[in-house]
This record gives C-alpha cells, structure tokens and sequence, in this order.
C-alpha cells in the first residue's frame, strides 16, 4: 500500500516529467515557427537529456557514417541545449563551411581540452576574431605558400636522411623514429630548435602534450564536454578525476610553451639564434606582451599543428607499403627510372614523380589523420538546405566519412595511388588535400608544409628501402588495420621487415646527413 509521502514523490515526478516534456515541446514549436525551418534530420532525443546517450565516446566517425547513412548529409543531434550538426558529405562541407566562412568559422568554448587543460589560447581552439587572424598572417608569411616552404626544403631532405640512418640501425623502432623526425624538422622551422640524436628533452615534453591535447579534444571523450556544468565541480568530487588529469596536462602544457619560447629569446639575447619562425616574429626584442604571447601561441601552435599529423601520416605509409606490395614495387620502379641509384630523391624532383605524388595523396585518403576535424561554431542563426541551424551550433564534419564516400572514390576501403592519375580518358578523383585539412578560414595553415614532409619522407624511404610483412617462427604476420581514437587518428602499432635494396642503396643511407 502506498503511503502519503511515496504517492507525493511519485506526483512530484509526474509532474515535473510533464513540465519537461511540455517545455521541450513548447519549445520546439517556438522555433520552427519563428524560423520556418526544421532542424535536420537525426537520431530522436529524450526530453530534458537530450541525445547524450547518443554521443558516440570512441571512433565516432563510425558512429556519425552511420547517422549519414540513416539520414541523410546534414545530421542534427542536441545534448544538453548545445545543436550538434554532423556534416557527411563534401559538397555540404564546401557549401556552409567555405561559401558561407563568415558565420561558420569560430570555434565553440571546448571545456575540457581548451578551458581546463589550456589549449585555448593556441590557434586550433582560438576564437574568430582579431588575434586568430593575426595568428593565420603569421603562420602565412612563413608557411602559407608551396613557395615559402621551399624555404625550408634543406631541412627536411636533412632530417629525412637521419631518418633514413635511425631506421636502418634500428628498425623496430619506426614509430619513435618517425615521430623524432616530424618533431625535428618542426621545432627547426617554429623555434630555430635542433633536436639531440636521441631522446630529447623537448621534444619528448613537446610530444606528450601533444598527446594530451588530441586525448583532450576526441568528441565525447570527457563528460564534461557534453555536460559542461561539471567543469564547476571540486577535483576531489566522486568521478571528478578528470579535474586531476586537466591539471596535470595544464602544468605541462605551460611548461613547454613557456620553455620552448625562452630558448628563442635567450638565444636572440646571445646573438646565435638561427632564422625561425619565433625570431621573426620577435625581431628587435622590442614587443610588447600581447605580440610575446602571439609570438609565442602561434610557433607552439605551428610545432602541434605539423608534428602529430605528419607522425601518423608518414606512420601509416609503412602500414600500407607493408600491405600492399604492388604499389610499392610501381612506386620504386618511378624512382629508379627517374632518380637513378647514384643519388637520393630531393623536393626538386617531385613534378618528375606523378605516381610517388598519387602515392601521397593515397596515404592521406586510406588513413585520414583528423577524422572528425576540430568543431566549427555558428555565430549567427542560419536556413541551410531547408534546414535551421541554430547560433552557436556546432558543425562537425566527418573527413573520415568524406574520404572513404563511394559517391567520391570508386571502392574506397582500396588502397590505390591511380585513383589520383588521369587514364584512359578518366580524370582523377577529388584530392584529398581538399579535405583532409579542413574547410574555410579553419583550413590548416601549415598543410603546405606537412604535404612536403609526407612527400619527401615517402619518396626517400621508398627509393632505399624496402618495407615487407615480418616473419615471425615461419609465419607471416599480416598488420591490422585499426585506425585509433584521438582527435589525430593513428594507425595500430605494427611490426614490418625494413630492409636496405641493395648495397648501393645502403651506401646513400650511410652518406653524411648534414646542413
């Protein structure tokens, strides 16, 4: 038998269902009549929560395919009054984010990577507005052309040569080899910084926050960003470990950034600093502290805009280079006809080298490093195709979905440079780098660069090595293809057999590599 209190709980409940039920719908109603327009299509919400049960925590490019597929391009989801707007095909992206730039450029409040942990004021997280384009001129002067970044050709074939040498003395070691190598040439080009041989102290730092940062950033990672009043909860609160984990990434953030840029100054002050991009930004020494800071957010923004990308990119050459032997073979076939074996490939041979360039294209399809981009945020009520796009929505573009589309690629889960080469009266594909790095104002500055990187990383590696299943107790051993959660994807750890191509290629791997 119910008692007075429990049948009072129970209206309380009832009620307050209603009220929220009502709200919600009232609410509804509100705005499609004040805007003529629906929101698009998408997974059907509860009142109050919303779709937070929706929200995909791991591979959510996966998830978001799947919504495309159910309903169509545009897909709209709400989780705690915040729109969410999944954008699954190119054309869209191109439409909202590139034709209309001046409503779909700013970037929302992300608490826990941008407030918590500190990212906000780098140049992926920066708000539209006066600093981000000044931050976007920087990084233009420098790197914003193939032109420019020809400046920095002797670098990278450099550091690709150590490349070359850390790999054959140890080539079980890929991964760390790779990422030493992305590290170098960009601390080179952002802060004039050469990296030690082995296990430098800055970049390790520099490559952990990394990690941190892409940690922070993966959509529906944290809670806190779908809830976002938990950012106001006391660390030792049950389940606030998060607040522990902001604070620790923070301390470590700072202490690169603010490392990273006093080396630049202290040099300067010493009359040794090599052209880079800090010194050029701070010539004369006489800045004031919003230029410093400027300074200082734009090159550490340029050093993890460049090395995690580049580190999964070229990574996941080798996994494909592995796999798929035949293109390997046409690939070093080019090389041996265009090159020669007397000498290693340089940047001034790439117009010489069509299919290595496809190769490269290939690379950047077959494993999208940024799967779902970073957010773009409305800054004004928009009617797109019919559909309302709420003010301060976010627009979520799924790259990962863009570059495997079969509407775009002919079999897409194929791994095939010749996709990207004009035959038989058959033009090629879309590039890929027409999405791979962003849309609109949002596009990433330093792609000229990283496309550079991959590239010559790609034609040197192949020119000398190659690059085999391993054999293990007779077996061979076939590498998974998984690619990783993370803001930045990277490919599953996998072992290969790297080997020299013959004596004389093993004499070019073992030449001087110096400036």
């Amino acid at each position: 038998m119910l008692t007075t209190t429990s049948v009072t709980w129970l209206d309380l409940l009832c009620l307050t269902g209603v009220a929220t039920v009502g709200i919600y719908l009232v609410k509804q109603t509100f705005v499609l009549k004040k805007n003529l327009a629906p929101y698009p299509p998408g997974p059907r919400g509860w009142p109050l929560i919303g779709n937070i049960l929706d929200m995909p925590r791991t591979k959510p490019w996966l998830t978001f395919t799947e919504w495309g597929q159910k309903y169509g391009d545009i897909t709209h989801i709400e989780v705690q009054g915040r729109h969410i707007i999944v954008l699954n095909s190119v054309k869209t992206a191109m439409e909202m984010m590139d034709s209309k730039s001046t409503l779909y450029s700013d970037r929302p409040v992300i608490p826990m990577a941008g407030e918590l942990v500190g990212w906000k004021d780098s140049l992926p997280l920066l708000p539209y507005g006066d600093r981000f384009r000044l931050y976007r001129r920087n990084f233009h002067q420098v790197i914003g052309t193939r032109a420019a970044v020809d400046v920095y050709n002797v670098i990278e074939e450099v550091e690709t040569h150590r490349f070359l040498k850390r790999v054959l003395a140890n080539p079980d070691r890929l991964q760390e080899h790779v990422q030493h190598t992305a590290g170098a040439v960009i601390f080179r080009i952002s802060h004039g910084y050469e990296v030690e041989e082995d296990n430098d102290p800055l970049v390790d730092r520099a490559d952990r926050v990394i990690t941190h940062g892409s940690q922070a950033l993966a959509p529906g990672a944290f809670m806190v960003d779908i809830v976002p009043f938990l950012a106001k909860v006391p660390a030792w609160f049950p389940g606030a470990g998060f607040k522990r984990t902001a604070r620790e990434w923070r301390e470590a953030l700072e202490e690169i950034v603010s490392a990273s840029h006093k080396f630049v100054k202290d040099q300067m002050v010493a009359g040794i600093a090599p052209v880079s991009f800090t010194s050029s930004l701070l010539k004369g020494g006489d800045v004031s502290a919003e230029e410093d800071h400027v300074a200082k957010w734009s090159a550490f923004s340029l050093y993890t805009g460049g090395a995690d990308t580049t580190l999964s990119s070229i990574y996941s050459l080798f996994l494909a280079m592995t796999l798929f032997p035949d293109v390997q073979k046409k690939a070093q076939a080019e090389i041996d006809a265009v090159i020669g074996p007397d000498r290693l490939p340089s940047l001034a041979d790439r117009e010489s080298l069509p299919y290595i360039e496809a190769l490269v294209k290939e690379v950047l399809r077959w494993h999208v490093t940024v799967p779902t981009g970073v957010p773009h945020c409305v800054t004004e009520d928009d009617i797109h195709d019919g559909y309302y796009i709420p003010k301060g929505s976010l627009i979520m573009p799924n790259i990962w979905f863009m570059l495997n589309d079969p509407r775009t690629y002919a079999n897409p889960s194929q791994f095939n440079p010749e996709r990207f080469l004009a035959k038989d009266g058959k033009e090629p594909e879309t590039e890929p780098q027409k999405i791979c790095f962003g849309f609109g104002r949002r596009i990433c500055p330093g792609r000229h660069l990283a496309d550079a990187s991959i590239w010559i990383s790609t034609v040197m590696s192949l020119a000398v090595f190659d690059i085999s299943k391993v054999v293990e107790n007779g077996v061979e051993i076939t590498p998974e293809v998984e690619p990783l959660s993370g803001t930045v994807s990277h490919s599953k750890p996998f072992k290969c057999s790297i080997k020299p191509r013959s004596l004389t290629a093993l004499g070019l791997i073992e030449q001087d590599a110096n400036y």
